[in-house]
């Protein structure tokens, strides 16, 4: 050994110090960046040389290098911001972005997002956010099998650029109405008919108002009605009233039933029905326009137990649309409520809900509370059906006003099952809507967006409507540490890192995301400013050794004279 090792052995301590010190300063530096991760320098000894002494090989060390440098991952604190679009992640995971020109995909646990002048939600600078777009499911007519649930929501596809192209909703026509009402046990029967008890208010209305005094059907012929918007397939909003009137009976054995009709205005109804001839009928040039279906509603001590409704269908009638006998059980969609098909843009092959009759129809449903759960609905009429005669008029004529089981005898659903919000008949002082709702809208204009703790990445429009858009993608591996640094807040994938483990946030192993919020820098100050001090006076004792091996050597020199 030599004094002039004991010299390089200070060297590296300076050198190892000296980028330690580069180190605490990045992360100083970077205290302000946002959703910036801290570095750590580990030091480790080098290859001890080996020295003879009196007991044998002994080992002297000859300095320090720098053993490796590991981003902290830590979580940083939330700052609240003013921009929907600004995200933070609470756990594991990083954002996806891409350059629009290349394939490549950097990862960023910065949450700076705009929308360009393109619609793509990009970072500073430029890089896409990527994500998986949304699909919304709507329900439609049965064709087979059980009633399911088809109003779910999924994403598509693979993962691609968050981009709004369009930033305007789309009308949605009308797939289904829900009218609940309590209708009063002690209203008047309105509507009366010896011969169809049943359909005295059907037979009332007058779609082509022939006494003309601006009513279809006159006020004293029902006992309540309610109204609600509907739309079309272009957003035209259209109104639909439901009108109720209580049928009397005798010997109901403690049932009661009331009869119901649903109306549009007559100038929009755009049916036009093929009859059994062969030919076809306008329903604006009939007094059954604006007539879409016809039924009763069967309670028991109040509550809904039956239901039976008829519309008119395409290819079965004879064009005389008044005539009960042309008026059969309506369809079931798939969530087991009966359908009409209004056709308000006169469109062809779309006036009827039976699709076999009608492939472009767009029927909707309408609950009044009670569904059919029945297996093997189909879109053939009268199907989902407990049938003791098929039309108005067999069922009228086999109940008349005298009857002793109104449930046993009047047409109603297979297997039906009350819903927990339904109409009813109590007396509570009057008839009242108790609950309406309907899934169409107008056209809408983006107004706002906002980010889900799932980092489901929604739209708020003019129209109301809140459309889930995007669901951001997050990427973990296996080792973060392994991660190669590309400055600007980015990162890419290694070898060392392994390949990312893409997934929604909210998943096993990804963490959630905060919109309105931005991940701040998880360097701490004080530990910081507590290594920079022992950092510096690690340097200042490397230099120490210098400068006295220095002294030393010059004491070996001094000797010459």
């Amino acid at each position: 050994m030599s004094l002039a090792s004991s010299l390089y052995s200070g060297i590296t301590g300076l050198s190892a110090h000296g980028e330690r010190m580069t180190t605490i300063g990045n992360n100083l530096a970077n205290v302000s960046t946002t959703g910036f991760k801290g570095a750590k320098m580990y030091f480790e000894d080098l290859m001890s040389q080996n020295f003879t002494t009196a007991n044998g090989t002994a080992q002297v060390g000859r300095g320090v290098r720098v053993a490796a440098i590991y981003s902290d991952f830590s979580q940083g604190s939330f700052e609240t911001t003013n921009e929907a679009t600004d995200m933070a992640i609470g756990g594991e995971g990083f954002f996806m972005v891409s350059p629009t020109d290349s394939d490549a995909t950097y990862y960023t646990r910065a949450g700076v997002f705009r929308f360009n002048n393109n619609g793509y939600l990009v970072d500073p600078n430029g890089y896409v956010l990527q994500g998986w777009e949304m699909e919304r499911n709507q329900a439609t007519v049965a064709t087979s099998g059980s009633v399911v649930d088809a109003s779910k929501y999924r994403t598509i596809g693979s993962i691609t650029d968050i981009r709004l192209e369009n930033f305007q909703s789309p009308p949605q026509a009308t797939t289904s109405m829900d009218i609940i009402t309590n209708l009063d046990p002690g209203a008047t029967d309105s509507s009366t008919s010896t011969t169809n008890p049943y359909f005295a208010l059907m037979q009332n209305w007058d779609g082509l108002d022939a006494d003309n005094d601006g009513s279809n059907i006159a006020d004293g012929n029902f006992a309540y009605s309610t109204s609600m918007k509907i739309y079309d397939e272009i957003g035209t909003a259209h109104t639909v009233t439901v009108y109720f009137d209580p049928v009397t009976t005798s010997n109901s054995g403690g049932y009661t039933v009331w009869e119901y009709i649903v109306t549009c205005n007559p100038s929009e109804d755009g049916r036009i029905l093929t009859t059994s001839g062969g030919g076809s009928v306008r329903m604006s040039d009939t007094s059954c326009a604006g007539l879409l279906m016809t039924g009763t509603l069967t309670f028991r001590a109040g509550q809904l137990v039956g239901q039976s409704s008829y519309t008119l269908q395409s290819g079965e009638n004879d064009g005389n649309v008044g005539e009960l006998s042309n008026w059969k059980l309506a369809d079931f969609n798939t969530n087991g409520y009966v359908t009409v098909a209004p056709n308000f843009l006169g469109a062809d092959d779309a006036s009827s809900t039976n699709l076999t009759l009608d492939s472009n129809a767009k029927p909707i449903g309408i609950n009044f509370g009670l569904k059919n759960t029945a297996s093997g609905l189909s879109d053939n009429v009268g199907a989902g059906w407990s049938l003791n005669g098929g039309t108005p008029a067999s069922n009228a004529s086999l109940v008349g006003n005298n009857i002793t089981s109104i449930n046993a005898t009047l047409t109603t659903f297979e297997s039906p099952v009350l819903s927990a919000l339904a109409t009813q008949s109590y007396d509570t002082g009057g008839s009242s809507t108790l609950y309406q709702s309907q899934d169409g809208y107008t056209a809408g204009v983006l107004q706002s967006v906002s980010v889900s703790r799932d980092g489901i990445l929604s739209g708020t429009y003019s129209n109301g409507q809140e459309i889930q858009l995007y669901a951001v993608a997050l990427a973990t591996f296996t080792s973060p540490t392994g991660l190669t640094r590309e400055g600007s807040n980015l990162f890419s994938e290694t070898s060392e890192s392994g390949s990312a483990l893409t997934g929604m946030a909210g998943d096993a192993g990804k963490g959630t995301i905060s919109g309105n919020s931005l991940e701040l820098s998880n360097v701490d100050m004080a530990t910081e400013l507590v290594a920079m001090i022992t950092t510096q006076r690690g340097f200042q004792a490397n230099t120490k050794m210098i400068t006295t091996a220095d002294s030393l050597l010059g004491e070996v020199i001094a000797m010459k004279r």
